[in-house]
């Protein structure tokens, strides 16, 4: 990438940012450039040090296969539940991030539905308020919105997913009674 921004996961959850990118748009950043870059943490050195032990533990013990194979592995626990209960559902996921968006109509083609704002706009918001709701009920807090992204982290455990895939079973087989 050109450049690359790193919000508070960088500093393990203390008020911390980053930034670099290629030599050629760094090089225009104060004291070779022109550009001006302060903010009214920066160089704090509480949120350094977390920075940094972050990101040696990251190098260390790289998370991101684990991440991806268990948001795969919850993804299609979703995606099965759905399609066992008769609701119409799609994921979009990348990633440990992703979001469930519930349909007025059921699409046995494959074809995904939630390309843009503009379809995604047209799901269903009821049926998710009331997998919400659900899952809440199961002891499985998610996004209260299907505009928002559920997210996990390394320690949740292939057991944590597949309590969440049981209790999801549950939900959408109950709301598919129910609608």
């Amino acid at each position: 990438p050109d450049i690359t921004t790193l919000g508070k996961i960088v500093g393990g959850g203390l008020p911390l940012g980053a930034y670099g990118g290629r030599a050629d748009i760094m090089d225009q950043v104060l004291p070779t450039g022109k550009v001006f870059q302060a903010g009214t943490l920066s160089g704090n050195p509480l949120a350094v040090a977390a920075g940094s032990a972050t990101l040696a533990e990251l190098k260390e013990h790289p998370p991101y296969e684990t991440l991806d194979r268990h948001g795969c592995l919850l993804e299609q626990g979703f995606l099965d539940a759905a399609l066992e209960a008769g609701v119409p559902c799609e994921v979009a996921r990348v990633g440990s991030m992703m979001t469930m968006f519930f349909q007025k109509d059921s699409f046995p083609d494959g074809t995904r539905h939630v390309t843009g704002w503009q379809t995604a706009s047209k799901s269903n918001t009821e049926q998710y308020a009331k997998f919400f709701w659900g899952m809440i009920s199961k002891g499985i807090y998610l996004p209260c919105s299907q505009f928002e992204a559920l997210f996990f982290s390394i320690t949740h455990t292939e057991e944590h997913i597949q309590t969440t895939i049981t209790a999801a079973r549950t939900v959408l087989a109950d709301l598919n009674k129910t609608s």
